[in-house]
């Protein structure tokens, strides 16, 4: 697992004679954003599984070639990935997924703010796998607002995509250190699209229907054995569901590494005990 560490220069002094010799220093630290675990080295498995962690068949269905979420927001398909992966170039996609950004139009709903800070070789990997897809079904027809929608943007309530990653980007749940920056960065990419950027819960669309998400401080009740249970099952420890927590559970979080699923936990465990 690549953690993100701190490497200090050991210098040993040896009295003597006169003389000294020093040690020489240690490589320095890796630079940039975490990486998820490379359960494998193939960069096409590793990108099949970072799709499934980072719930892209969420939105875009089992198999990648997209869902009709048309209400009275507008006409809203979710692409077929397999025919993008095929039309759009290694770095458009990149920028789709990271950014955003896509060259002719203004992506709505793609949750790209919270890829903003994946690394770079894990996004090259998700790329990869996408086009190993054999393009199949249909191309949908292209999004388009309805009044509900354009009266939301021009109030501010919603932002296209791009302009999401600008407003988030520097945005995060609480920093509590390099000891904890990994389980931070998987919580970021993952937990903060229902439980909000504070990990508070109760907010947003997931809220409705009386079942909001719960405060993630919650976790620092789990010990470890059912917190993985819960991630890779869904299920509590009497084997009771718990809304959508564990629908994602079993179609994402079961594909977590155990190093993955403890970066977690021990991440919230101590936000529970820094900001109770």
């Amino acid at each position: 697992m690549m953690i993100r560490r701190s490497w200090l220069g050991i210098a040993a002094v040896m009295m003597g004679l006169g003389a000294c010799s020093k040690t020489p220093d240690a490589p320095p630290a890796p630079s940039g954003p975490p990486r998820f675990e490379l359960a494998s080295s193939d960069p096409v498995k590793h990108g099949e599984r970072l799709s499934k962690v980072l719930g892209c068949s969420g939105c875009h269905a089992a198999d990648l070639t997209g869902q009709d979420w048309s209400d009275d927001m507008g006409t809203l398909w979710t692409a077929n990935l397999t025919q993008s992966a095929a039309k759009y170039s290694h770095d458009e996609l990149a920028a789709m997924i990271t950014a955003g950004k896509r060259a002719d139009r203004a992506l709505i709903d793609m949750p790209s703010y919270l890829f903003s800070g994946l690394n770079p070789e894990d996004v090259d990997s998700m790329v990869a796998y996408l086009k190993t897809l054999k393009p199949q079904g249909s191309v949908h027809p292209e999004p388009s607002m309805g009044p509900e929608l354009l009266a939301m943007q021009a109030k501010g309530e919603w932002m296209d995509s791009a302009a999401r990653v600008a407003d988030m980007k520097d945005k995060g749940p609480p920093d509590l250190g390099a000891d904890h920056a990994f389980g931070r960065f998987i919580v970021r990419a993952t937990c903060v699209e229902c439980h909000g950027i504070d990990l508070t819960g109760g907010k947003g669309p997931m809220a409705e229907g009386g079942n909001a998400p719960p405060d993630l401080r919650i976790v620092a009740s789990y010990d470890p054995q059912d917190f993985t249970a819960l991630m890779r099952t869904g299920k509590t420890t009497s084997g009771r569901e718990v809304g959508a927590m564990s629908e994602f559970a079993q179609r994402r979080y079961a594909s977590f590494t155990d190093s993955e699923i403890g970066a977690v936990r021990d991440y919230l465990v101590e936000l529970a005990r820094h900001d109770p």
